[in-house]
């Protein structure tokens, strides 16, 4: 059992090597006195510490160590009554869990084919962006820096030249298995409320329905060519699907999980200001759409559902759902052009 009066009181996201490390380098604790508190070989100590050595030529891991350094040094420096309400274990609970939600949203975006995370040395947000094979870059997520460096520093995103200007970070394995563990604690405290059932699935469907781990039902599409040799879908017509997406998921992590999406399909219509959230948005698109249209874009951009799924559950004709998706797509795009000045960008 680890012993935070030795290894450091740090937030409950960070590593057991990352705390170990920051312990000898910064604390001055001996090898010996760490691995007795972990109950290991002082072997396993050592080599944490050199490894965390080696990965500080990262940015990233870089500098949130030194950031965990200073406020545990701040934390120390301040009176034991004060300390102990900064240390309360459901403040660092709630901060743990609000970086790994970021941290769901971004890996899920990583894995799909072409996408990095980008980051800037001057930059305080880090961008997901993905690779078309027309050459277009496309940005699907948004992150605060702090979140990339919690993911960096946990070894789920890689840089392979931390020395460029704009670093590009990729998912690793031990990213794509945390996030599968993310994914299912996001359903199992999904199943600790009331799930409002949508006319749109059934039982059957309602346990398939779950975010894959793969890339959206659009960026297939959009390799797809038309009998002109053209994009089955275009650039702008991606990014109105993936904006709906993104709101879909910011509103799934901001409670609204529960929510029976498929009433607001054809509703009348909501309007969307300067500080409407996420939620509303979702809601906004949704009505302006209608019956058939907001039903496949909420099953193939929201719930990632695949067209021959959609199309079965629907009762479609075969290979007829891509025709009705491109159609919503076009529909969803001139909803987010008529919202004026409070549009989220296209493209």
């Amino acid at each position: 059992m680890e012993q935070h009066g030795i290894v450091g009181d740090y937030p409950a996201w960070v590593p057991d090597a990352a705390r170990h490390y920051l312990a000898h380098t910064e604390k001055g604790t001996s090898i010996r006195a760490l691995a007795r508190a972990a109950d290991c070989h002082a072997s396993t100590i050592l080599r944490q510490v050199r490894r965390f050595e080696g990965r500080r030529d990262d940015p990233l891991v870089d500098d949130a160590l030194k950031a965990l350094a200073v406020r545990h040094a701040a934390k120390t420096r301040k009176p034991r009554e004060e300390q102990s309400i900064m240390s309360h274990p459901e403040q660092t609970a709630r901060a743990a869990t609000e970086i790994d939600a970021e941290a769901l949203r971004v890996l899920r975006r990583l894995c799909e084919g072409g996408a990095v995370l980008a980051v800037a040395r001057e930059m305080e947000m880090a961008v997901v962006v993905r690779d078309g094979q027309d050459g277009t870059t496309t940005r699907t997520a948004v992150a605060p820096r702090e979140v990339a460096q919690a993911m960096a520093l946990r070894d789920w995103i890689a840089c392979s030249d931390p020395s460029a200007r704009i670093m590009r970070y990729h998912i690793t394995t031990t990213g794509r298995t945390a996030l599968k563990q993310l994914i299912a604690d996001a359903e199992n405290r999904a199943l600790g409320i009331a799930f409002a059932p949508s006319r749109l699935m059934g039982d059957e469907d309602q346990a398939r329905a779950r975010y894959g781990l793969g890339e959206s039902p659009l960026t297939g599409l959009a390799r797809r060519r038309d009998r002109d040799g053209r994009p089955f879908l275009s650039r702008d017509l991606v990014a109105a699907g993936e904006r709906l997406r993104e709101d879909f998921e910011l509103a799934s992590m901001e409670g609204a999980g529960a929510v029976d999406w498929s009433k607001w399909i054809g509703s009348p219509p909501h309007v969307v200001s300067s500080n409407s959230g996420p939620q509303e948005r979702v809601i906004a698109a949704l009505s302006d759409l209608g019956p058939g249209l907001g039903d496949v874009v909420l099953r193939c951009c929201c719930f990632l559902e695949g067209l021959e799924t959609a199309e079965k559950s629907m009762g479609w004709a075969a290979r007829s759902g891509k025709i009705v998706l491109r159609i919503a797509l076009q529909r969803l795009k001139r909803h987010y052009m008529e919202q004026g000045k409070f549009a989220p960008k296209i493209g």
